[in-house]
């Protein structure tokens, strides 16, 4: 078995086009060796680093801290699955709060998307003289706010 691989190569193992991997290079999240004629050769340990910048994008965490989360690793390893587990419990609150939204919003998307705006005639119930204009553009129902904080839905009840 080939110890380094191509971008071509990896690009296929990974999944991830040679642009993106590329970017990644780029940005210090993965590593190629160069040939002498300067073409890219990555260890085949870069696998798991793709893999994990991928994951890792998949549930929302930004490329800066997947670069950080990855420089705190001892000697620029490839993450363990120790590392894994403690890299991923420092994003659980904010994957939680992910799921949270997202529950929110399956549940209420056929009749209001946390503010009433699609429906104009039952945003008077969630909303009673766009009290929620006040607090800035989007669903702010659905939107994370302090636990004392009451929403205009709160005074109806």
């Amino acid at each position: 078995m080939q110890d380094l691989l191509t971008i071509g190569e990896l690009s296929v193992r990974s999944g991830v086009a040679p642009s993106a991997l590329r970017y990644y290079e780029r940005l210090g999240l993965i590593r190629a060796d160069r040939t002498g004629g300067n073409q890219r050769r990555y260890a085949r340990a870069e696998l798991r680093r793709v893999a994990f910048i991928r994951i890792s994008q998949q549930v929302g965490v930004s490329l800066d801290e997947i670069r950080a989360a990855l420089e705190s690793l001892p000697e620029a390893r490839t993450p363990s699955p120790q590392d894994w587990a403690r890299l991923s419990a420092s994003w659980r609150g904010r994957l939680d709060e992910k799921i949270r939204l997202l529950t929110n919003l399956r549940d209420d998307l056929d009749g209001c998307i946390g503010c009433g705006c699609l429906s104009l005639q039952r945003c008077t119930l969630y909303n009673p003289g766009d009290a929620l204009a006040g607090e800035g553009p989007g669903a702010r129902l659905m939107l994370p706010r302090a636990p004392e904080e009451p929403t205009p839905a709160d005074s109806l009840a």
